[in-house]
């Protein structure tokens, strides 16, 4: 059987026309019922390897680039923007190949990375050069870092950006998705920092007392909710685009979600529960146990609406390291059995229940409980 993915790559390449395509993915089905479903039924299908040869490149393309490293910091000492410059310049270089030709999705993940990292530390150096910070020695050199910070942050984090944007218009390594949310997100994070500065320093912010340093870091907890809920946004509106998930963009919404589950799943437990920031505690009370039970279910239920476990993932992992590790702590201290063997039984029962039957519990829950209008615009349930 040819797959859909082979099936694009003909129409890109010009060798069938959409139709075509249709027409053998329609001959395909008649011919195998069934198969499709069952083939994308199992897992999301994140096509983030394309085989042993991808792996067996991958490996090559490690070395290589590693190889290339030593042999600059050899050639160039104490030259090192020069030699992230040139190692960034070589990542690109090879991803022509690589990627651009011959598509290696693992290779090409690897050397994308590569190059953000190395463009990073090449900016990054260039940018200190030119706006130099010292550690500051009193409050008056504190306050005069002002400037010199900002500038440095917007430069830092806009080039990365651009770099980001630019490495993906070339090659569409959906990884980078993920890596543009994340410098998007620090840039509002610095802003927002910038502008609570200029209100204490102008007098229009009240300079806050030790007392209230752990309201104002809960307060700050909705810089990353609301992050996480644009980037959630972003990646459902990409699912949307792509119901049958067969574009690049539907790789990039799930690099999307990975990285939007954390800002939301932290600030919205801390906000429920009544978490202590400053010291991490969390108050084991009726109405703790209530609100972390309501966002388990919600995460799980919108996870399993537009069929992300990628969403769930994060969210059961998180929950399982702090929300049931005290809740459950108590019925550890009467029979004896260690906390983090009851968070490994807890979390990985749910985590192999809806890995095993993602699609069934799909059907069982989703399906009655959305009205068809929503359905349709949702990836489809599929029959196992």
């Amino acid at each position: 059987m040819i797959s859909r993915e082979t099936l694009d790559s003909a129409v890109a390449q010009g060798v069938i026309t959409a139709q075509q395509r249709d027409q053998l993915d329609a001959l395909e089905r008649r011919s195998f019922p069934g198969a499709a479903d069952d083939a994308g039924s199992a897992e999301e299908n994140l096509r983030l390897i394309g085989g042993g040869n991808d792996l067996f490149v991958t490996v090559g393309s490690v070395l290589l680039t590693v190889g290339f490293y030593f042999v600059l910091t050899t050639l160039l000492p104490d030259r090192r923007a020069w030699i992230a410059a040139l190692v960034a310049a070589f990542s690109w270089a090879l991803a022509e190949v690589v990627t651009r030709q011959h598509r290696m999705k693992l290779s090409s993940t690897v050397l994308s990375l590569f190059f953000v990292l190395s463009f990073g530390v090449a900016l990054g150096l260039e940018i200190l050069a030119r706006h130099p910070i010292q550690k500051p020695e009193s409050i008056w050199q504190l306050l005069a870092l002002r400037q010199q910070v900002s500038s440095a942050g917007y430069l830092f984090l806009g080039g990365v950006m651009v770099a980001v944007a630019l490495y993906f218009w070339r090659f569409k390594v959906p990884i980078l998705a993920g890596i543009f949310a994340i410098a998007a997100t620090l840039l509002a994070f610095l802003q927002t920092a910038l502008l609570l500065y200029d209100g204490v320093t102008t007098g229009a912010v009240a300079l806050p007392r030790l007392a209230d340093v752990p309201e104002l870091v809960r307060a700050a907890l909705y810089m990353p909710l609301v992050c996480g809920l644009i980037v959630f946004g972003t990646a459902v509106a990409l699912d949307i685009s792509d119901r049958e998930r067969r574009k690049v963009w539907s790789d990039c919404a799930f690099w999307l979600h990975v990285v939007s589950a954390p800002m939301l799943v932290h600030p919205l437990f801390i906000m429920a529960t009544g978490q202590d920031v400053v010291m991490g505690r969390i108050q084991p009370d009726a109405n703790a146990t209530v609100m972390l039970a309501v966002l388990i279910v919600a995460f799980v239920y919108v996870a399993l609406a537009i069929d992300r476990r990628s969403l769930l993932v994060p969210t059961l992992a998180y929950f399982g390291s702090l929300g049931i590790y005290t809740l459950i702590h108590s019925t550890a201290s009467s029979t004896g059995v260690p906390p983090f063997a009851l968070i490994l039984l807890v979390v990985g029962a749910l985590i192999v229940t809806f890995g095993a039957g993602w699609q069934h519990i799909r059907r069982l829950i989703i399906r009655p409980t959305l009205p068809q209008a929503v359905l349709d615009r949702l990836p489809p349930i599929k029959h196992a």
